[in-house]
């Protein structure tokens, strides 16, 4: 109750009791203060914040002055009150119903001229039957006012109270219909993916931890698919968290992809999956995470850059990543059934540990074969430059797709040189600008100046014709990976170098790669034939 009403009661009753009024002040050092709890209704303590809340001049200043006796007359107060009380509900939505009474009462103790000591003025705001001498209204009159001052009051409040219920339900059930379709999400991934893996479900709580949510200091770079963290996980092992874009399904299939076939398979030279994540909520909506052990030097790609603050790999570093990622490549053709093709084998998905030994990485494209058949018939998906001319022109994907890519691999470690260099125009591709060095017995000139006088000639130039031969245009014409290993390690010796078409950027390519396509399979049905007979 505002402490003016409460002063002047205070002092009315006094008086009746020959009390001398000046006792008053000490019991209300500030008369005028409005209210003393200033956590009721938006903070108001005084008139002066009234007034900076809803405005010198209200609805209330009109309709709650005059004579109360008049229905009309309360009712209009109580209408003006309503929208007083709706305004200061738009500031805080939980003081709805302790605004009302404040309204009330800076209307019949600020408002009305006659104050609230006046019968009609207190029953029609407050609601409270005080005792007047100068009243001629009949007891009977004031106990109608007072059931129909109560009565709208209950049903204001009925009104208000409907409402916030209706609304806290409605809230509460789209939450729970959104939470719903979140653990929908999030359930259906794990039932799919984790009981045909060894991967581990982490919460993305742990990964947030980890990497000090995802914080730029432990930023490692974007990649196609996403960004990538630094992360220290609870028992000190360092991994790298990559956060996959909110893509579409595809999205969703490549990294199902990546979870069902590289969390089942080990070996030292494929990147090992520590883990995923999938989580979803209001805020961020879908997100999917991949947990990998962490590779202190960073990938291949990074140290064949133009940046010359990396120190250049010598000889023995480059045969030895060379051969890793061969026998990566090997264990996923042969080591496990059916065989898997990586699709996108490339620089910057073979990655370096703190030995420098190389790990394929990056599964997320990476497709099985099928038992029976020679070539699988898929969407082109990888990387231009490190793709087989069958599989970028007709979406053919053998074993011998990822021998070409790693034949790429070769020539841009050996060389130091870019897969596609525009600043040529006579050799786009490093194939064209290879073979045609090694045809003219310059394979010398194909190696790293860096490299040169640092090992033996002809082993650095038995790993360049690998390369060549490997990256041939023709499928018929290259390795297997097995054979292509056995070659490098000197077990067996390397065929001359067949001839091949065009150079793939010469303007007759396509003709010349069609023509000779067509001639190889006659010849290698020819060949079947009288193998048969």
């Amino acid at each position: 109750m505002p402490r003016l009403l409460v002063y002047l009661i205070f002092k009315a009753k006094l008086a009746t009791m020959s009390i001398d009024p000046s006792l008053v002040p000490y019991c209300f050092k500030d008369p005028a203060q409005f209210v003393t709890n200033t956590s009721s209704c938006v903070g108001i303590v005084t008139t002066q914040d009234w007034i900076e809340k809803v405005g010198p001049i209200t609805p209330l200043n009109t309709a709650c002055r005059g004579d109360f006796s008049e229905l009309t007359r309360c009712s209009s107060c109580l209408d003006a009150g309503q929208k007083i009380n709706s305004q200061l509900s738009s500031i805080d939505p939980n003081a709805t119903s302790k605004c009302f009474y404040y309204t009330c009462l800076y209307a019949a103790g600020i408002v009305s001229e006659h104050g609230p000591l006046d019968a009609t003025t207190a029953a029609c705001t407050l609601a409270l039957p005080l005792a007047n001498s100068a009243t001629k209204k009949p007891a009977k009159s004031r106990d109608e006012l007072l059931k129909l001052v109560f009565g709208l009051l209950g049903a204001l409040i009925g009104v208000l109270l409907a409402f916030g219920l209706i609304t806290m339900y409605r809230k509460w059930d789209r939450k729970r219909k959104v939470n719903a379709s979140h653990e929908r999400f999030v359930s259906g991934f794990r039932a799919s993916m984790l009981p045909n893996s060894g991967a581990k479900w982490f919460h993305i709580s742990e990964l947030e931890r980890a990497t000090k949510g995802f914080s730029q200091t432990n930023f490692l770079g974007q990649g196609a698919y996403g960004a990538v963290y630094k992360g220290t996980l609870s028992d000190g092992a360092l991994v790298a968290v990559k956060q996959m874009h909110d893509l579409d399904s595809q999205g969703d299939e490549d990294f199902s992809n990546e979870v069902e076939i590289i969390g089942k398979i080990r070996h030292r030279n494929l990147l090992s999956l520590r883990g995923c994540c999938v989580t979803s909520d209001n805020s961020k909506g879908k997100r999917r995470y991949l947990v990998y052990d962490f590779m202190s030097n960073g990938s291949l790609g990074d140290h064949l850059s133009d940046d010359h603050s990396r120190k250049q790999l010598t000889w023995p570093q480059r045969k030895n990543i060379i051969l890793d990622v061969a026998k990566g490549l090997a264990y996923l053709h042969y080591g496990i059934r059916p065989a898997i093709y990586h699709r996108d084998i490339k620089a910057t998905n073979i990655l370096l540990d703190l030995e420098m030994k190389a790990k394929v990485a990056d599964f997320g494209l990476a497709k099985q074969s099928l038992d029976g058949q020679s070539h699988l018939t898929t969407r082109v998906a990888g990387t231009h430059g490190y793709l087989a001319p069958e599989y970028a022109l007709y979406g053919q994907l053998t074993e011998k797709s990822d021998v070409y890519s790693f034949g790429i691999v070769i020539l841009e470690i050996m060389s130091g040189r870019k897969v596609i260099d525009t600043s040529n125009s006579a050799f786009l591709l490093i194939t064209d600008w290879a073979w045609t060095l090694a045809k003219s017995g310059k394979s010398q000139e194909i190696l790293d100046e860096s490299i040169r006088d640092q090992g033996p000639k002809g082993v650095m130039e038995r790993f360049v014709l690998v390369g060549i031969l490997c990256a041939h245009v023709m499928v018929a014409f290259r390795p297997t990976i097995a054979d292509a290993l056995k070659m490098l390690e000197g077990d067996i010796d390397i065929p001359r170098l067949p001839e091949r078409p065009l150079p793939l950027g010469h303007e007759s390519f396509r003709l010349s790669w069609n023509e000779s396509l067509y001639a190889t399979e006659r010849s290698r049905t020819s060949s079947s034939s009288r193998r048969a007979m």
